[in-house]
Order: structure tokens, then C-alpha cells, then sequence
């Protein structure tokens, strides 16, 4: 019998004006960025949570500490990519990964394509595997202010045989 293990991710960050919004690894045109020690990328941030907690070793605050300058404006698929190194030594692999991404603005259904093939290539799945869903907030909250991005993501994982 295989072994599954299943983990849940969550991420916000506030948007500011003079920063790169980066989501999925990839650049949205904005006016406004995501404000972070890293690139602040909330959907690969929650979907590193996810893994890391799937895999029982605590969040990516511990692997990835805001405290550590190696980690300033670094590209959160660098991070996703060390995190996959994690899954791979632990023996397992990625089933499925479905997220979702909370932003009142920008429209972002034409990036999304993009998004799956960057996060698909780092985590060594099919692109199919990985599902990317936007939402707003119905203008409630920071988030519906626009004053912030959110994103939530679980994740299947299996261990190889």
C-alpha cells in the first residue's frame, strides 16, 4: 500500500508601490508589488507550506528565515526548488497540488498558464498536477482593499516505491 500525505499552505503579503509583483514565478504587469524578505511570491510561498508541513518538517519560516540575508529578495522558485530537493531525498513526489490566489486586482487568468508550466518544471510533474484558481475578496478586508495578496494551496503527495 502507498503512503499519501496530505499538507495545507497559507501565505499574505501587503502590496506596496515600488516592488515587482511576482506570482507562480511569474511577473504580473502592476502598479503595485508584494512587500517581503524574498520576492514575496504568496502563491509559491503557500504551496512550499504546504509540502514542508505534508512531509512533517514544520513551515518555511524555519527552513527559509526572514532573519537570513541569503534569502533578501531571492526568487521564491529558488526556494521552491531547494524545497523540492527536500521531497525528493524524503522518497516522496508531488500527486497534486491545487491553489488558489486572493487578489481583488489584478485580473490574472492570463497568467496562469505560465504559473503551472514554472511550477511544474520545479517540482519534476506534469503540468496537469498543478491547478492555479483566482478569486477576489468581494472588496472585504485588506484584501478587498487592495491592499494585499493571499494564497492558500494543498498539496497530495505519495511516497515512491
Amino acid at each position: 500500500m502507498s503512503e499519501f500525505r496530505v499538507g495545507i499552505g497559507y501565505d499574505i503579503h501587503p502590496l506596496i508601490p515600488g516592488r515587482k509583483l511576482i506570482l507562480g514565478g511569474v511577473e504580473i504587469a502592476f502598479e503595485k508589488g508584494l512587500f517581503g524578505h524574498s520576492d514575496a511570491d504568496v502563491l509559491i510561498h503557500a504551496i512550499m507550506d504546504a509540502i514542508i508541513g505534508a512531509l512533517g518538517l514544520g513551515d518555511i519560516g524555519e527552513h527559509f528565515p526572514d532573519s537570513d540575508p541569503t534569502y533578501k529578495d531571492i526568487s521564491s522558485l529558488i526556494l521552491l526548488s531547494k524545497v523540492e530537493e527536500l521531497l525528493s531525498s524524503s522518497r516522496f513526489r508531488v500527486v497534486n497540488v491545487d491553489s488558489v490566489i486572493i487578489a481583488e486586482a489584478p485580473k490574472l487568468s492570463p497568467y496562469i498558464g505560465e504559473m503551472r508550466r514554472k511550477l511544474a518544471s520545479v517540482l519534476k510533474v506534469e503540468e496537469e498536477r498543478i491547478n492555479i484558481k483566482a478569486t477576489t475578496n468581494e472588496r472585504i478586508g485588506d484584501i478587498g482593499e487592495g491592499k494585499a495578496i493571499a494564497s492558500q494551496a494543498v498539496v497530495l503527495l505519495v511516497r515512491e516505491s
